[in-house]
């Protein structure tokens, strides 16, 4: 295994992230100094030498309407996106370990909007969405809707195709006025304004790190 996976794995650093610490002289297999891809057995002894742990941050943001993807702090980036139309909950960290966990479809992470339509919804919605819609091609899997009244529901998915909810109202004849991301994961939006951010920390930050496999 090439040792810049290796270091991935194991959850020291990101993939490029160890190619840094690699180029810093500070990764050493046996006690020897390591090269930019150079392999790890099993067996090997693999040490990184005076590298200075790094402050992992995480923070909740509500994105408005109008606006694109993006972080209002130059040290953090979004983890996914929310369309300009949309608005809500967007993650923003500078912990690239756990972006591949958190938006990698093999995993199954639940994330929860309410969505408002113009017009009525039909009787037949909830059953149809929850059984997985087929968009230009694609069924989407199986997700859990609540009607709060008639042209307001909730829904839980746990993937993240572009603009998917969307296009799952659309291929069911409903038209989306509003849309908002209101929890990912443990994580909720709760009374967050619009272009404001918390820290998520103590309990919650630990349920969400546990949840990713990074205790």
């Amino acid at each position: 295994m090439r040792i810049n996976k290796y270091l991935a794995d194991k959850k020291i650093s990101t993939r490029r992230g160890a190619d840094e610490l690699i180029k810093d002289k500070k990764v050493f297999i046996n006690g020897k100094l390591v090269e930019l891809g150079s392999q790890v057995n099993e067996n090997d002894k693999v040490e990184v030498r005076d590298a200075k742990p790094k402050e992992y941050k995480y923070y909740a943001y509500h994105k408005p309407i109008g606006v694109e993807t993006n972080s209002p702090r130059e040290d953090l980036f979004p983890l996914g996106r929310l369309d300009k139309a949309s608005h809500g909950l967007l993650i923003l960290t500078n912990d690239g370990r756990i972006t591949d966990q958190l938006l990698n479809p093999k995993y199954f992470h639940e994330k929860e909007y309410k969505v408002e339509t113009k017009e009525k919804l039909r009787s037949s919605f909830k059953q149809k969405m929850e059984a997985g819609v087929n968009i230009e091609g694609y069924q989407t899997k199986k997700c859990k809707v609540q009607i709060v009244n008639e042209n307001t529901f909730r829904v839980i998915l746990t993937e993240g195709k572009k603009h998917q909810i969307r296009r799952m109202c659309s291929a069911l004849f409903q038209e989306i006025a509003d849309l908002k991301r209101e929890r990912i994961m443990n994580i909720k939006l709760g009374k967050l304004q619009p272009n404001a951010t918390r820290e998520i920390k103590g309990e919650e930050l630990a349920i969400f790190l546990k949840s990713l496999s990074f205790s």
